[in-house]
């Protein structure tokens, strides 16, 4: 998608996602009532092991649950100052595109705005310590991306750190630890999350934590055997739907269920950028690491080779990562809705299905969706629309 910053509705743009947060907000408001909770507004700290104080009330009850959350991270010495250093909650209520933009870190967030931006048609660079775009992802994600990104003209400086930042006459200009400099009219910081846990009473009854966050074992118990923690309070994935479902563990814990803990490689991640990045399981290199190097299997399929694909114009890849004779450990896709298709990738990893399982399943044609089935017939030895 291209565009002109003189074409672009920013209202509009606010006003559209404002009504879908809004909706999805009041029906989660009547959720809650539905369920007869009690909800109270307001700060709360913790005052026992047992309750809640809020607006000059104490709430009681057995069990305390802590989730609250975390807010955009700076490094040290770099202060957001919503003006022309800014954040990710600046940036989503900029009554504006800016024309140029330099994005300080190539993780989830930043991709994600810097594509955004460019599409909106900004001036886009991205800033990343690290060898790779979202460095956590497979390394042939990260390839795909960076070419994805080059052909649109989204720039990107990786492996050298932040030194610092200062405002220069209409923007902003950062320095790289090399000494190599970068103006634009802001200055996006997306170098992760923290924690909120500050002055909340958590230490002062005895929860135990480690620069800011609240330790937790499998179950999500904290030390406190009263109080347990999810979302992105705890060192976990900072994904809403690991919150949901450390959420529903914990409620069904308490409830006296059968729980099981859960398994962070099996939670399916997507990056919203364009194109989208999609992974489950884990990457090549770490099934190396456990497995030992001769005895992983990967496998690439190309989209070039999906009739669906073609129809939408996307490149991508999908590669798995199996381990020799057993089951696929990995599946780490590139490309337009691979976000979609991750539903299924994590049912085969979850159940840890043999590619030939996978590959007697019969997917629709013309579907990205196929594309999956096709990897897993190539990976069996019996490739379809694909080849070496």
């Amino acid at each position: 998608m291209k565009a002109t910053l003189e074409g672009i509705d920013i209202a509009g743009v606010h006003k559209y996602k404002d009504g879908v947060v809004a909706g999805l907000y009041k029906g989660l408001q009547g959720l809650v009532a539905s369920r007869k909770v009690t909800y109270i507004e307001g700060e709360g700290r913790l005052s026992s092991p047992t309750s809640v104080d809020v607006n000059g009330q104490r709430v009681q009850g057995r069990h305390v649950l802590l989730a609250t959350g975390s807010v955009p991270k700076s490094l040290p010495g770099l202060e957001i100052d919503g003006d022309r250093i800014i954040s990710s909650d600046h940036a989503l209520v900029l009554d504006r595109v800016p024309k140029s933009a330099i994005i300080l870190g190539g993780g989830v967030i930043g991709v994600e705005f810097a594509s955004a931006w460019k599409s909106f048609g900004a001036d886009v660079t991205v800033i990343e310590g690290l060898k790779h775009l979202v460095p956590v992802e497979d390394e042939n994600s990260s390839k795909l991306l960076e070419r994805a990104f080059r052909k649109r003209g989204i720039k990107f400086n990786l492996g050298t750190f932040f030194e610092k930042a200062e405002y220069t006459q209409d923007g902003v200009k950062v320095t790289l630890a090399d000494g190599k400099e970068f103006e634009a009219e802001v200055l996006l910081v997306a170098v992760g999350r923290g924690p909120v846990s500050q002055g909340l009473g958590y230490e002062e009854q005895g929860v135990a934590m480690d620069r800011g966050y609240v330790l937790v074992d499998e179950y999500m118990r904290t030390n406190v055997p009263t109080v347990s923690a999810v979302g992105d309070l705890v060192p976990t994935l900072q994904l809403a739907h690991v919150g949901f479902a450390e959420g529903i563990l914990v409620a069904e814990r308490l409830a006296g269920l059968k729980t099981v803990p859960i398994d962070y490689d099996g939670v399916p991640r997507v990056t919203y950028c364009h194109p989208e990045v999609a992974s489950v399981g884990i990457t090549e290199a770490k099934a190396k690491e456990i497995y030992g190097a001769d005895k992983v299997v990967a496998l690439k399929y190309n989209l070039a080779g999906n009739g669906k694909s073609k129809i939408l114009n996307t490149a991508g890849e999908i590669k798995l990562v199996q381990v020799k004779d057993g089951a696929v450990v990995g599946v780490h896709m590139v490309g337009d809705r691979m976000g979609e298709q991750v539903g299924e990738a994590q049912l085969i990893y979850n159940w840890e299905a043999l590619p030939a399982e996978v590959a007697q399943l019969v997917h629709a044609h013309p579907t990205q969706n196929e594309a999956l089935g096709e990897a897993h017939l190539a990976l069996a030895g019996k490739p379809l629309h694909s080849h070496d």
